[in-house]
């Protein structure tokens, strides 16, 4: 595996489940594997789970890693060509990758969407340069419009605690102050079609996903009716995608609170577990008391970073 980005990236689903809960049972299995090979983990943005997770992950293998936070202690980079580079950016991306190649084995990038252009964003213009001019497998760590790490996770834990072998899975809009990225639910809709599972996606109207993406889920406008039956409820809010209204790409078209998961929505689902990937803005996406609930999988869940890393980077280190 020389790219990780997409599901079709990890192959048949069941193997790459059956290979995480091998690991999950014997993390430091593979050990050897990543003896003196380095991993270097790129953030654009900030980074708790993904950061933490990959690093232990990378050492779980005997990999050396080594942490760039772009922002803080780099030069500033310039990622357009053509630019004539008198500001405040000092190096291009052009420089910088290849040189970054040179330092590691393994490179891993977090670069969020800018929301200045949607073609832009969707084209991966930041992650594309990587692969085409580092000379090494490039892993996504969440980029404008994916977070196949977070949706591997999430497959993870959906197996193990699912009550039925097709389980009803919801993908849920809920409000946020904020633009948020479409990554994460761009990759769970991705992720929850190729998997076997009954998959819903409700949403207001005017935050319809990539349909590269929504495939062939079901979307109900009715977020009540959404939620029944549902054996597990996934709440995250994204800013609007753009679908049918370019002009809107990136901007909160509401806040309803109303779609705020909350013991009534819970109410109407089959005793649903509910999930999300953090950080999560309490009263916002989920109520308190959702949250705590012994139904809650958030924290399994973001458990479960480590275990998605580790079949990734293993694999990325076996195809070296």
């Amino acid at each position: 595996m020389k790219v990780f980005q997409h599901v079709s990236d990890i192959g048949d689903l069941n193997v790459a489940l059956k290979e995480a809960f091998e690991i999950k049972n014997d993390r430091f299995k593979y050990q050897e594997l990543g003896r003196n090979k380095t991993a270097l983990l790129i953030f654009f943005n900030n980074s708790l789970r993904t950061r933490l997770s990959t690093q232990k992950a990378a050492m779980n293998l005997g990999m050396n890693v080594i942490v760039l936070d772009v922002n803080q202690g780099a030069w500033k980079l310039e990622t357009e060509r053509g630019v004539i580079m008198d500001g405040d950016k000092s190096e291009h991306l052009l420089e910088a990758i290849p040189v970054m190649g040179c330092y590691c084995d393994l490179i891993g990038v977090r670069s969020f969407a800018t929301f200045q252009n949607r073609k832009d964003d969707y084209e991966e213009k930041i992650l594309n340069q990587f692969i085409k001019y580092s000379g090494k497998p490039v892993f996504f760590m969440e980029s404008a419009t994916v977070h196949p790490l977070q949706a591997f996770a999430d497959l993870i834990t959906i197996e193990e605690y699912k009550k039925k072998d097709r389980p009803k899975v919801v993908l849920s809009w809920a409000p946020h102050p904020k633009a948020l990225p479409q990554a994460v639910p761009n990759s769970f809709a991705e992720w929850m079609n190729a998997a076997d599972v009954d998959f819903v996606v409700t949403h207001p109207h005017g935050y319809e996903l990539d349909p590269q993406f929504v495939g062939n889920a079901r979307v109900e406008y009715d977020q009540m009716k959404a939620f029944e039956g549902a054996d597990f409820i996934y709440a995250k809010n994204w800013s609007c995608p753009g679908v049918t209204n370019p002009d809107d790409y990136g901007k909160v078209l509401l806040k309803d609170m109303n779609w705020t998961v909350d013991q009534r929505h819970m109410d109407v689902t089959d005793n649903a577990y509910f999930m999300h990937c953090l950080p999560v803005r309490r009263n916002m996406i989920v109520t308190d008391d959702v949250i705590e609930a012994p139904t809650s999988l958030v924290i399994p869940e973001a458990a479960n970073r480590e275990i998605s890393a580790t079949v990734v980077l293993k694999r990325m280190l076996q195809a070296l």
